[in-house]
């Protein structure tokens, strides 16, 4: 899929390096169609590899996308420069009046925190409430989906004796869903948490779905009855080496850690990690594209 974003952004260069389609401004203007219309809140502290990996999924259809990246003013970014905000990331003043095909709400490293600490919790309120009538589906991942399940249905999370930190299998609680067409009878999904929604939390809740499991790492993915909300509470988008990246960081710093699961070859942390999620991540995030937003967001946006 062509991916319209600035030229400038860093992440371009990365992604037309593993010959990734990705359009200019200039070019997509010549182009007589309507472009699916995606936000992408990035509350993650590594704000050039979420834009990166994200950007990476989105590719894997023929459609073409226009990416706005949106940030929060409530809290200040410590990971990258002012400049790299300023220049890719708009404020929600600045799209409040637009309506998108699709939204993501990344993660974010708050989980020792009530919602109600974080400092930009009334800000992400405002915009989650903003995104039941400006967008037609939106995909909530790891605290994110905790968050909105928070607010737009009560759900508490819950703290873990121990950091849920892996790669673990997973299993299709709805075979004949949309969103798990393709999936193997077991795949893998990448988690790094220390918090976790409770099953029987979310089977009280009528209007919800949960549609993936793992008997490791708990309930994976839940969708509300109209599919217009996705809370995925694992980290399909990652990369080879980021949980590599959070052990060895977290163990520099003296703290306790231990190995992520099912992840070092014979568990030696010498070793270069298995990649044993990339199929299933591009399948996740081409089949909300496709089946929630591209085949399901009506042409005119001004009547969603």
């Amino acid at each position: 899929m062509p991916i319209r974003i600035d030229d400038a952004l860093p992440a371009k260069q990365n992604l037309e390096m593993e010959n990734i389609f990705v359009m200019s401004n200039k070019r997509a203007d010549m182009q007589d169609i309507r472009p699916l219309k995606i936000v992408i809140l990035n509350l993650m502290p590594t704000k050039l590899e979420t834009e990166t990996q994200l950007l990476r999924l989105l590719s894997n259809s023929p459609l073409q996308i226009d990416i706005d990246f949106l940030q929060v003013v409530s809290h200040e970014a410590k990971n990258v420069s002012k400049s790299h905000m300023d220049k890719f990331y708009k404020v929600f003043d600045e799209i409040k009046n637009n309506r998108y095909d699709g939204m993501i709400i990344t993660g974010a490293p708050v989980e020792h925190l009530e919602f109600e600490e974080v400092d930009y919790w009334q800000e992400l309120c405002k915009i989650m409430e903003w995104s039941k009538k400006n967008v037609y589906s939106t995909f909530h991942i790891c605290w994110g989906a905790q968050a909105g399940l928070y607010y737009h249905y009560g759900i508490k999370k819950h703290k873990l004796d121990k950091k849920m930190f892996g790669v673990f299998p997973h299993y299709s609680l709805d075979i004949t869903h949309p969103l798990m067409r393709g999936f193997d009878d077991e795949y893998y999904v990448p988690h790094s948490r220390h918090t976790e929604i409770n099953r029987h939390d979310i089977a009280l809740v009528k209007q919800l779905q949960i549609i993936s499991y793992s008997d490791i790492a708990g309930v994976h993915i839940i969708s509300d009855m109209d599919a217009r909300q996705f809370f995925v509470t694992g980290h399909s988008e990652y990369d080879r080496d980021t949980l590599a990246k959070e052990y060895f960081r977290d163990k520099d710093k003296g703290l306790v850690i231990e190995k992520p699961y099912n992840y070092f070859p014979d568990d030696d942390e010498k070793l270069v990690p298995v990649m044993n999620w990339k199929s299933s991540a591009s399948l996740l995030f081409s089949n909300w594209l496709n089946y929630f937003v591209y085949q399901k967001t009506p042409y005119d946006l001004s009547t969603l």
